[in-house]
């Protein structure tokens, strides 16, 4: 490079007082440098291993998702009412009413045997089941809340599962309902399932289904999935009566009330 001249020609006599500065300049970028670094690993090491544990999806709500099911009131897992605006055919409103509520069990009787078979990589910690009844006392529904063993990659293997293998449109894995004597539930059996859905999640250990069917007792010879049953388009019996939009309608909206209380379980207070 040219050497800097002054204003007369000369060569510029600040090399010397130069040097400090660029020294401290070249010393600022440094930290600078440094401490981006710092920032950016500490903002990834967070991320990679986990540590915003109050994060929608990370890690510590996975697993206190996981301890809902003997540490929150039945009634904020499947409420006495639930509310469904615009989740009926053409965007009706719904309302559903619980009729009855079963004990907490294991999966051995709450699914057909190779449903129970497709679950079981993920194994069965605790079985939670409610009955609804709609407005008009016409259609019965039964929501679940499969509380898993597993872990967040086996959730993510068995929902890619479900959906490459279409698992939750088969007839023969279907969720069982669960009739109670003396309600408008009492019923409703294998051969009364008209519709259902089934949701394998991924940031829960927890697997969300429900089936729905009619209040009278009537056999219903070829069920259909809900997503299938809410087709504009579908003639079937389920989809004609609006089955589809029960099914789908009240699990999505247990399954928001079970995230909303993981949110909840998870806060740090301010």
């Amino acid at each position: 490079m040219t050497p800097a001249t002054g204003t007369q020609g000369t060569p510029a006599p600040a090399r010397p007082f130069l040097a400090r500065p660029r020294a401290r300049t070249v010393a600022a970028a440094v930290c600078v440098v440094l401490g981006l670094g710092l920032i950016g690993g500490a903002v990834t090491g967070s991320w990679l291993t986990g540590d915003d544990t109050d994060a929608p999806g990370s890690r510590g709500a996975f697993a206190a998702a996981g301890e809902l099911w003997h540490s929150v009131p039945v009634d904020r897992l499947f409420p006495p009412t639930v509310r469904g605006d615009g989740a009926g055919p053409g965007g009706s409103d719904r309302t559903w009413t619980r009729v009855a509520v079963a004990p907490d069990t294991g999966c051995a009787n709450a699914f057909d045997p190779l449903l129970r078979k497709a679950l079981a990589p993920v194994g069965c910690l605790r079985l939670l089941r409610a009955t609804y009844v709609d407005a008009t006392l016409s259609h019965v529904t039964t929501v679940g809340l499969l509380f898993t063993k597993a872990d967040a990659a086996a959730m993510t293997a068995l929902k890619a599962r479900f959906a490459k293998e279409g698992l939750d449109r088969r007839t023969d894995l279907m969720p069982r309902a669960y009739p109670a004597k003396g309600t408008p539930a009492e019923g409703f059996g294998d051969a009364q399932r008209a519709s259902w859905t089934e949701s394998v999640l991924t940031d829960a250990p927890v697997v969300v289904f429900a089936v729905s069917g009619f209040t009278d007792g009537r056999t219903v010879g070829a069920p259909q999935p809900a997503a299938e049953a809410m087709k504009p388009e579908a003639t079937t019996a389920p989809a004609q009566a609006g089955l589809g939009h029960e099914a789908q309608g009240l699990a999505d909206r247990v399954e928001r009330g079970l995230r909303k209380t993981v949110t909840s379980a998870t806060e740090t207070p301010s």
